[in-house]
């Protein structure tokens, strides 16, 4: 009988992916058995899917098959979609079988939240899988096409109404004011007529960045022809658009996507663990409380800064530190050492208003913006690369090509 200690890992994105490295790293065939558990049999870069929505970069750059970064013949790979979680049992419920472990990391990422926003569910994209940015990118390519041909289209359908203004919502902006001139040169269509709409309730978009950096995207984003509404409440989402303001104003599209807000993966709830707004808050080792073989990472995740008892933000750059950390821990536990408290380096964050436009802030709080942005978020996204894959990733997906 095999007495081997087993590890599952939940989810092959950034917490998921590099945990797993970190394993193979730290632990010998002998020491741990692992196991690595995704619905499909590819990794995608989250922080990449705005760009596969707009169309402005080929969306083969962004997926990356798992067995060509994590060895099958170092971690049993199983391609299936995770139900429950029955830690009483120490079983992993999947849609087509079931594993035990002994060490368990949960790692399965976001699911969007519409905040009970009527009609939000039926009628408008998420930038959630990529999947679906796939079929926002063929939409709005679709209303173009069809607008070209049936002149008795509403130019409504040449409108994308994009809901939300943090993070996510104004990248997809900054690609869309890039996407949309192209579209309309290809179908012959006059650029007035294709509108870039953005609305967020709060009275400012990206509320987490310095007023400086968020008055130059603003500006950067209306000058290429975006229009941002601020402090405008959505009502309603319909067929049509959005339904917005006391007034219940109606803003007609032919696209819509709503980028307003994320939770952690509803299998948390299912399988019985205590959550905060859809996340589990973890104690400082990444542990879920109660639990000494559970870890929970990335956006399943709040992970509190004790320093003033907040949560760090649910970065890309936060879950791949999540993942040393488990790693480590795990590792710990498993030779009865003494587990590490998880501490976030923030090495700044830096958000793309396009392929040539950006702004942010890096290290000890230096702004960048322009060219100099922009080139720093794909310097930041080719790291990544780099560190799950080493130089042959990179050369392959990487965005800053060598030559």
């Amino acid at each position: 009988m095999n007495t081997t200690p087993r590890i599952v890992v939940l989810g092959a994105g950034y917490a998921g992916m590099m945990t797993t490295k970190k394993l193979m790293k730290y632990l010998s065939p002998e020491e741990a058995e692992i196991v690595l558990v995704n619905k499909h049999n590819y990794h995608y870069q989250t922080t990449w899917l705005h760009e596969v929505a707009a169309g402005t970069i080929n969306q083969n750059q962004v997926r990356i098959m798992i067995r060509d970064i994590i060895s099958p013949n170092r971690v049993r790979l199983i391609y299936d979609t995770v139900e429950e979680i029955v830690t009483d049992e120490k079983i992993v419920k999947l849609e087509n079988s079931e594993i035990p472990y002994d060490y368990l990391v949960i790692s399965l990422g976001f699911e969007t939240n519409t905040f009970g926003i009527k009609g939000m569910d039926e009628h408008a994209f998420f930038i959630e899988s990529f999947d679906q940015c796939q079929l926002i990118r063929e939409h709005i390519e679709y209303q173009f096409a069809n607008y070209k041909n049936h002149p008795e289209a509403d130019e409504s359908s040449l409108t994308i109404l994009v809901g939300g203004g943090g993070f996510t919502g104004i990248e997809f902006i900054g690609e869309l004011v890039e996407r949309i001139p192209n579209l309309c040169r290809k179908y012959d269509i006059e650029r007035k007529k294709a509108k870039i709409i953005n609305v967020e309730a709060a009275p400012s978009i990206l509320p987490s960045f310095d007023p400086d950096l968020v008055q130059y995207a603003k500006k950067s984003l209306q000058d290429r022809g975006a229009e941002i509404m601020e402090g405008t409440r959505i009502q309603e989402c319909t067929e049509e658009g959005f339904i917005v303001g006391d007034n219940n104003e109606l803003i007609k599209a032919g696209t819509i996507v709503w980028t307003g807000g994320v939770t952690g993966n509803s299998v948390l709830g299912k399988s019985g663990f205590e959550l905060t707004k859809g996340k589990v808050t973890v104690n400082g080792d990444l542990r879920a409380p109660g639990y000494e073989n559970v870890f929970i990472l990335g956006d399943c995740a709040w992970v509190m800064n004790k320093e003033d008892n907040r949560p760090y933000p649910p970065t890309a750059q936060a879950a791949m530190q999540h993942a040393i950390t488990c790693a480590k821990n795990i590792r710990a536990l498993l030779h009865n050492g003494t587990l590490e408290e998880f501490t976030f380096h923030d090495k700044g964050t830096v958000a793309s208003l396009g392929v040539t436009d950006g702004m942010g802030t890096v290290f000890n709080g230096k702004k960048l913006y322009g060219k100099t942005a922009a080139a720093m978020k794909k310097v930041v996204d080719d790291r990544y690369l780099f560190l799950l894959g080493g130089p042959h990733l990179l050369l392959k997906k990487g965005k800053i090509r060598p030559f």
